[in-house]
Order: C-alpha cells, then structure tokens, then sequence
C-alpha cells in the first residue's frame, strides 16, 4: 500500500487508532492463523513496493466541507508530481494557472527542493512501512465474513476477507511509533487470492498524543478510511481516503481535519521519466482537459453545489473547533 501525500502518511504512521469494535468481543480461537492471512499480505505489499518498478499517472479528487480540488498526478523516479486544474467546480483561471506551473516549475528547476521532496516521500514509506510490519503483532483479529472485489476495492471477483481486530494486550511496540497501535480497534479486508490490503478503516478509542504528546494530540472519535485495488496487471494503488479527527497542536490551537479523497484513472508512465518531464505530460494532460472536457468540469460543478448543504454543516463545525 503506497503512501498517500506526506500528512495523509503522517497521520497513518502517527495516529493510526481504532473503529467501532465492540471491546467485549469474544475472542476467536483461530486468531493465529488470522494473524498469518494478515502477516502473509503484509509482507506482500512491504515486497511489491519495493520490487514494482511501475509508475502511474491518475487523477486525484478531494473534498472538504470548504472546497473541492481536481488533481492530475504522476509518478516519477524523482517524486510525486501534481497539477490543479479544478477548484470548486471551476477551471482555473489564467493566473492560477500561472501560479501552479510556477510552484510545480520550482521543484523542477531547483534540485535542492526536489532533493527535499524525495526524502520526504521516501520516510513517509518508510514511516508507514514500520506500521504495516506491525498490523499482525499489534492486533487480535476476529473473522467478520467475505465479500468480492469490485472496482476501486480490491480486485473484481477476488474473495476479501474481512478482519475485525482490536489491540492485543501482550503486544509490545518496539517504538513510539508503533505505540499509538495499542490505542486502535477496527477492521481489515484482505484479498486472500493476490494477499494484498483492500481495506484499512479505523477510529480512536482513545486519545492519541504525537511527538510524544509534547507537539499535540488527537481526540477519541477521529476515523480513517484507506482502500486499495488492482488498477491492472495486478498492480495496487490506493484508491480512496477519507480522514475525519479533531485534536489540539501544542496544546493550544486546536485542529480538525475532514477530507474525501477518491483516486482515479490510472495509466502507467515509463518508469524511468523524470520530475519535469512529468510535469510537462501533466501540463499536456490538463490542456486537453480545458479544451476538451467541458462536460467533465459541468459535472464536478453540479456535485459541489448538491454537496453545499451537507458541506455547510460540517465547515460551520469546523470554524467553530478550529478557532484558538
């Protein structure tokens, strides 16, 4: 399971904790052998990303209560390259346009930054392989049924598993990143014929600190949601990611966190393509759009303006918990 942007990532290697698993659960006496489906496919995505030469380009598409952004993306040797090209259910204008080719033509010209932005992908995988490694250990896992793959989760026609887990009490994190798993309860959905991670959904049961608990905390009640799939070739991007928590920074600003992001279109790009040859085929990408897919941005209009009423609740909630 890649990692998502560098926050996304963040939150998974640092907040990571529970769902809605009732804590009487009995205890299911094949739990061993669960333990190994989960080992088996975790070693599977650890191997698969570290094996796949493969790079994609895909779309990325966000909400929040207060905005919603269309994002063209691609893979490069060097790092993740995106372009904005709706906001809010409108194109850009020529300014924005202007101002995001210059932020992307900053990381192109300037090896220093893109050398930056490489490192920092490169310990969000790193950060979220450490929890992956421990998702076997860390939890006691129930079986909770099956269900197929289907598009976006998955692969169609494959049998998921679903897991629900909650902490293991003799488990002992190594560090304090794999701390915060005694905290999680949740589920899991777990293609058993390609042994990969459909499915990751969680909520806090408890409050979580990070940095120690010196730089701030999450509250009980935040949820997370990450899904995967086979996007061809038994290739697995994730697919979809919808995070919702509240906390505090430094005790005193308090923050909250409500994005929806559905990932989509994924083709392959050469492997060896670099970060501003990525940015021209993004640039390319996003001019055929304007010019050729007014239909597409008629669309992302209309769902935002059927998404206002819903979306105003969750902001006026927002403003309220976000203010010092």
């Amino acid at each position: 399971m890649r990692p998502g942007p560098r926050f996304v990532a963040y939150v998974l290697a640092a907040l990571l904790s529970g769902t809605f698993l009732p804590s009487a659960l009995a205890e299911d006496p094949g739990n061993a052998s669960l333990a190994e489906i989960v080992r088996r496919a975790v070693d599977n995505e650890i191997a698969s990303n570290q094996s796949s030469g493969m790079h994609f380009r895909f779309k990325d598409e966000k909400r929040t209560p207060q905005f919603s952004q269309t994002k063209l993306m691609v893979e490069t040797r060097d790092a993740t390259a995106g372009l904005l090209v709706i906001q809010n259910g409108q194109p850009l204008t020529p300014q924005q346009r202007h101002e995001e080719e210059a932020r992307l033509a900053n990381y192109a010209q300037s090896p220093q930054e893109l050398r930056k932005k490489k490192k920092d992908e490169k310990e969000d995988a790193e950060h979220t392989e450490r929890i992956l490694r421990a998702l076997p250990d860390a939890f006691l896992y129930q079986r909770a049924g099956t269900e197929p793959g289907r598009p976006g989760l998955g692969a169609p026609g494959d049998e998921l598993v679903r897991l629900n887990f909650r902490p293991n009490p003799d488990y002992n994190p190594p560090s304090h990143v794999e701390q915060v798993l005694t905290g999680m309860s949740g589920n899991l959905l777990v293609d058993t014929t390609q042994n990969r991670i459909a499915e990751i959904n969680g909520t806090l049961t408890k409050e979580v600190g990070f940095g120690w608990g010196i730089l701030g905390h999450l509250d009980p009640g935040g949820r997370f949601l990450v899904q995967q799939a086979d996007v061809g070739e038994h290739q697995w991007e994730v697919t979809h990611m919808q995070l919702s928590f509240t906390g505090k920074v430094l005790f005193v600003k308090k923050i909250a966190i409500h994005s929806n992001d559905t990932f989509s279109d994924f083709h392959p790009v050469p492997g060896n393509l670099t970060f501003a040859q990525g940015v021209e085929l993004l640039k390319k990408e996003a001019a055929g759009n304007l010019s050729g897919d007014s239909k597409s941005v008629e669309a992302e209009r209309k769902s935002v303006q059927s998404a206002q009423t819903r979306n105003r609740v969750e902001a006026q909630d927002q403003a309220i918990c976000c203010n010092p």
